[in-house]
């Protein structure tokens, strides 16, 4: 079998490394909004520390992390929604197959989102999967095209309201300017932030029993997916999704590109993008983490996501094409086939480890120190999937979403001689 091929199973091991590298990436920033009040995932200086390691942590993070592994997740699970439709034989049809799927995930992440982790990304994904089966059999250039248009979209709806906070603060600071606007523009700045007492309320609310985190979580949930930016994440992971349906076309995830196209992406993302990520992080640091400055300069980055997030998986793939570092494919790839258990076991760790119904030290680590956990439970993932692997077909949760989307159990222990 070719490093590019599809194994006997009909994986696409270099699909599942780079699944694998996502969903490791993505929890080094949900630990934020998992271990200390919400909003210090925009802000460092609102809680968890802004100084020293803290803000090297933030600033790494923000530049090679943020957005981008989300980015690179919402794209494969669109190749991977097209990959199963064009395999899908029998009955369920593709259609019905591609639909109860979404209908079972939105399940899973209504479970998610209000017992373990109010920052679930399993109802966005099956909303927006809603809107991709019509488009599965439009050529490559067609799918890439219409995602770099939603996305913009999605750019542009991000930016609107703060391109006009940052009219509005321009025309409150020339001189003689109104004093009732001077009042307006200052509120509506200080509006971008959430207040101190909310901090409180979310760790009284974590830090308490179950009931009280269930309270908490249910409140932020309900905020995320019902608030005034709910239709503007839909787009994103929207048009993410249609770019991975595009590329997954052109053979980029399952290594039918050329080295020169992988290095030329890589180019794109490391030398171009990165930079300009880089400095409106610096720009955010030097303005003292001005409000204003903050929410526009980092909805700016939005730009630089998906180029950045294509940019580390095309690194990747270069080393699987080139057979280096097979021990680290292997465990990388049985963590991408197992990518859904791998991310709500994450959730209920750490659930238990933060909780006042478990170890409750919600708010009580840095954010230098929470990466410290992440290792952890990246040593988790890494350790077990493998092993699991070799013992069923699939991980549990994509086990119980695969039989209950074909309405039928599927197997799953393999048989000794396998």
């Amino acid at each position: 079998m070719t490093s590019g091929a599809a194994d006997d199973e009909g994986r696409y091991v270099s699909m599942d490394a780079v699944r694998g590298l996502a969903v490791l990436g993505i929890l080094v920033m949900n630990i934020l909004g998992m271990g200390m009040p919400a909003y210090a995932y925009e802000d460092p200086t609102y809680y968890g520390g802004h100084e020293g390691a803290d803000l090297w942590t933030w600033a790494v993070s923000s530049v090679l992390v943020e957005g981008k592994m989300r980015s690179l997740f919402a794209m494969l699970f669109g190749a991977s929604a097209l990959l199963i439709a064009d395999r899908a034989t029998g009955r369920p049809g593709p259609l019905a197959l591609h639909y109860r799927r979404m209908a079972w995930l939105f399940v899973f992440g209504l479970v998610h989102a209000y017992l373990l982790w109010w920052g679930d990304i399993l109802t966005l994904y099956a909303v927006a999967g809603l809107f991709i089966f019509p488009l599965r059999k439009a050529p490559p250039w067609l799918l890439i095209g219409l995602g770099f248009v939603v996305l913009l979209v999605f750019l542009a709806l991000n930016l609107g309201d703060l391109l006009d906070i940052h009219t509005l603060a321009n025309v409150a600071n020339a001189p003689g300017a109104d004093p009732e606007t001077v009042r307006l523009s200052r509120e509506t700045i200080n509006a971008l932030a959430a207040p101190a007492e909310v901090a409180t309320q979310q760790i009284a609310g974590f830090g308490g029993g179950f009931v009280e985190a269930l309270r908490a979580r249910v409140a932020m949930a309900l905020w995320l997916q019902l608030g005034p930016d709910s239709l503007i994440w839909i787009l994103e992971a929207l048009g993410l999704m249609l770019l991975g349906m595009g590329l997954f076309r052109t053979g980029f995830f399952t290594l039918g590109w050329r080295a020169g196209s992988y290095l030329k992406m890589m180019a794109a993302g490391y030398l171009v993008a990165l930079p300009i990520a880089a400095v409106m992080t610096f720009g955010i640091w030097k303005s003292g983490f001005e409000l204003l400055t903050l929410n526009l300069l980092d909805a700016l980055q939005g730009a630089t996501w998906a180029v950045i997030g294509l940019a580390h998986a095309s690194a990747l793939l270069l080393l699987i094409r080139s057979g280096a570092a097979k021990p680290v494919i292997r465990l990388l790839a049985a963590a991408g086939r197992m990518a859904l258990s791998n991310y709500l076991m994450s959730s209920v760790i750490t659930t238990l480890v933060f909780c006042g119904f478990g170890l409750g030290l919600y708010g009580k680590l840095s954010r230098f120190e929470l990466m410290g956990l992440v290792a952890a439970i990246w040593g988790f993932i890494l350790i077990w999937s493998a092993p699991w692997l070799a013992r069923f077909h699939y991980g549990p949760f994509e086990w119980l979403w695969r039989s209950l989307a074909r309405w039928k159990v599927q197997p799953f222990r393999r048989s000794s001689s396998a």
